[in-house]
Parts: structure tokens; C-alpha cells; sequence
């Protein structure tokens, strides 16, 4: 009895902690900042703009003066569940994404030829997905979201013309709101399980950079693992009188549950090759550490606590990116450029929380300047996240669920604007 009722209550929780928000292998590369026009290739060598606070604080030494930086972007993300088998019949879900702003800011403050502190904010780890309450995968996922907001303050040290280092501490806010169906001992609808829950946790980055030439620098970034954990009690709402017992009985009825979940740590190196005056050639390549994001850990709390961690196999990602800048004429600088990301997952270990295959990402974008002090700045980034097959087994109360994404992407749309002082 007492194992029945730990699986009826925590049948969507153990799915739903470790692919929440869109998640597994999805990093927020977007953030608005002029290099979504390069699909971020270079993102750790530009240096450019205040943006660098963020992405690598060593680079805030280049900047010549002061210098502030906003964006916004826009995700338009696409998911559409198709060709599927299950037996526990509903519907295909419909389009399951919707629309997502993200706002971005980005100080830096010179204090000298040596030594900046930045500031950054904005979101790198994030999305969501709903699917309704009646299609053919609720038992494994009605709806999943986990938003994300990191503030970065940073310093960097420039040891010589050649070399520069930095360090930043991020403190990370997370909102996770999840909802599942299960199904009622008697016929009829279905009961659902929801949990919404926020934390604040800290973490770190660290950066370098070398200037080899004045047409060559290289970059390496490090952004440490952040541990989330979301406590609440979960939310059941009809449930039919037998569940109800059951629940009631084992003392689970207004039980706490803690889900742990790990942002995974990430390493990237960029460089860029400055060809002429108008050109310059920009690569990346990165990893990012998706096996620990697979191994979560729920706790149900009620008259005695359960813990179990299960470990949903992801395998580590890795990035590639290779872009270029024109500028054409002595104002307009163009950026084009295409990036890679390899699958966390398999068809048999992916489930509709996290509808990802590999990524690509083709991206364009251009910069004005206004003058010596202002530049503004356009881009836009396609992603296309790949079929993410799926063949899921039959299990008694969540189904068999196969089938595929006819339409799996996400339109990204940028603006942003800087500012030297």
C-alpha cells in the first residue's frame, strides 16, 4: 500500500523535476545582445560591449571607457506534438509553447586601465511548455515552466596588453509551477497534481582572456552548477474518493515535496580573428554538464519522509558555433553566423517536458552607430530543436506514449542598445 500511494502521488513529480521548463539541453544562449546576430560565435572572446560582464567578465578590461548596455528579446517557441501512439487516448496537445520576453541590463564601470567591475542581469536557463489538460502524454506532463532571473556582479583584473582576468558571483532566482494528470481509482476525469514553487541560489563564473595579437583574442568561460530546490506542498485537485482514501490513509494528504534540480555547470571557448579591417571570423566551441541535470532527487514530506533520487540517463552536451562580422560601410557592422548543440537524450529517455534533439541555430543581425557614444542594434536567431523522437513504454497509469514534433523551434527577435560614458 504505502508504495502504491508514494508512486500514485509521485508518478509526474520524478519526470517533472528533471526535465522542468523546456529543459533538458536547452541553455539560454539568447539574451539580446549583439551577438545573436554570430549565433553567440565568439561570445567569449568579443569583448565588445558591457554584455561581457556576463558572459566573460575578463573582457570588461578591453572596454575603453564606461559603458552601459540594454536588450530585450523576444522567444516565440514553437512545439507541436505529431504522429502519436498512446493508449490512453486525448488529443496531440495542440501547439504547446507561446511567447517569452526577456529582459536584459549590462554595466561596466572602469575604475581604471586595470581594473572594472560589471554588472548583468537577465535569464539564461528558462522556458515552457503547455499541452492542455486532456492530450495523450498528460499522465506524464500537463504543463511545465521554470523561469529564471541571475543578477552578476563581476570584477576583472588586466594583468598586461596580452592577458586579463575575471570573476563574477550570480545569485539565481527560479519560479517552477508543474502540473500533471492522474488517474482516479473509479472511471471518469482525471485527478491533477500541480506544484508551484520559487528559491534563490548562488553561483559563480569565472573568465580569461588573451590577446595573443592585436587581430587575435581568445576566450574561456566558466559558470559553475547552480542546486535549486523547490519546497511545497503539493496541490491535488480532483481527486475521486478512492485516491482520496488512499491518500488519506498513508498520511500523504498535504504532504511537502522537495524537488532538486542542478542548472548544469558550463564551459566555452571562443575566438576571434580579426581578417581586415572589415572582417572578422568568429568560432566557439563549449560543453555543458547535462548528465547531473538528469540525476534528481524528490523528498515527500508527510508524517514519516521518502526520498528517492532517480537519474533519467542525460548524456553531456557539447557546442560548436562559426559566424563572421562585415562591416560595410564606417556605421553598419553585419553579423551572420550558425551554431550546433548535440542531444542530452535519446528516444527512449525523452519525454514530452523536455520535445529536444540536437539544436541548430542560424543567426543575423546588424549594429548602427549613432556616434562616437551610442550604438543600436537589431538581430534576429532561428532555432530548430529537431524532430525529438519519443517511444516511451507502457507503464499502468501513465501509458504508452510514441510519436514525434512536426513542428519543434523557437524565433528569437532582438533589440538592444549601448551606451559609452
Amino acid at each position: 500500500m504505502k508504495t502504491t500511494g508514494w508512486f500514485l502521488v509521485g508518478i509526474g513529480l520524478l519526470l517533472l523535476s528533471a526535465q522542468a521548463a523546456f529543459g533538458g539541453g536547452v541553455w539560454l544562449y539568447e539574451a539580446g545582445t549583439p551577438d545573436m546576430g554570430t549565433a553567440q560565435a565568439g561570445r567569449a572572446a568579443l569583448a565588445s560591449d558591457a554584455s561581457t560582464a556576463s558572459f566573460n567578465p575578463a573582457g570588461m578590461s578591453r572596454l575603453d571607457r564606461s559603458q552601459l548596455m540594454v536588450a530585450l528579446v523576444g522567444l516565440e517557441v514553437k512545439a507541436k506534438f505529431s504522429s502519436y501512439e498512446s493508449n490512453k487516448g486525448g488529443g496531440d496537445g495542440g501547439d504547446a509553447g507561446g511567447f517569452v520576453p526577456i529582459f536584459g541590463f549590462h554595466y561596466v564601470h572602469k575604475l581604471n586601465d586595470e581594473v572594472s567591475l560589471g554588472i548583468s542581469t537577465g535569464s539564461y536557463f528558462g522556458l515552457g511548455l503547455d499541452y492542455g489538460a486532456n492530450w495523450a502524454g498528460r499522465y506524464y506532463i500537463q504543463e511545465a515552466e521554470l523561469i529564471t532571473y541571475a543578477v552578476n556582479p563581476g570584477i576583472s583584473y588586466r594583468v598586461n596588453e596580452m592577458l586579463s582576468f575575471g570573476f563574477g558571483i550570480s545569485l539565481v532566482y527560479g519560479e517552477l509551477d508543474q502540473k500533471v494528470a492522474l488517474a482516479n481509482l473509479e472511471p471518469g476525469a482525471d485527478g491533477q497534481l500541480s506544484v508551484e514553487e520559487d528559491d534563490t541560489e548562488f553561483g559563480f563564473n569565472l573568465g580569461v582572456l588573451v590577446e595573443p595579437t592585436e587581430k587575435l583574442r581568445l576566450g574561456l568561460t566558466y559558470r559553475s552548477e547552480v542546486e535549486m530546490e523547490f519546497k511545497d506542498s503539493a496541490t491535488l485537485n480532483n481527486i475521486g474518493p478512492g485516491l482520496q482514501a488512499l491518500l488519506d490513509s498513508l498520511g500523504l494528504t498535504g504532504s511537502t515535496v522537495d524537488l532538486g534540480l542542478n542548472i548544469p555547470q558550463a564551459v566555452m571557448a571562443s575566438g576571434v580573428f580579426e581578417v581586415s579591417d572589415q572582417w572578422a571570423i568568429l568560432a566557439n566551441i563549449g560543453w555543458q554538464d547535462w548528465s547531473a541535470f538528469g540525476q534528481q532527487t524528490l523528498t515527500l514530506k508527510s508524517d514519516t519522509s521518502t526520498s528517492l533520487v532517480q537519474d533519467h540517463d542525460y548524456d553531456d552536451t557539447w557546442h560548436f558555433a562559426l559566424g563572421a562580422q562585415y562591416r560595410f560601410d564606417d556605421p553598419w557592422l553585419w553579423s551572420f553566423g550558425m551554431a550546433y548543440d548535440t542531444s542530452p537524450m535519446d528516444r527512449t529517455t525523452r519525454t514530452p517536458d523536455a520535445p529536444l534533439d540536437r539544436q541548430v541555430r542560424i543567426g543575423t543581425g546588424i549594429q548602427y552607430d549613432i556616434n562616437a557614444d551610442m550604438t543600436v542594434g537589431a538581430a534576429y536567431e532561428f532555432i530548430d530543436a529537431g524532430a525529438a523522437n519519443m517511444d516511451l513504454e507502457s507503464e499502468p497509469l501513465r501509458g504508452t506514449l510514441r510519436g514525434d514534433y512536426a513542428t519543434n523551434e523557437i524565433h528569437a527577435f532582438a533589440v538592444n542598445m549601448s551606451y559609452k560614458f
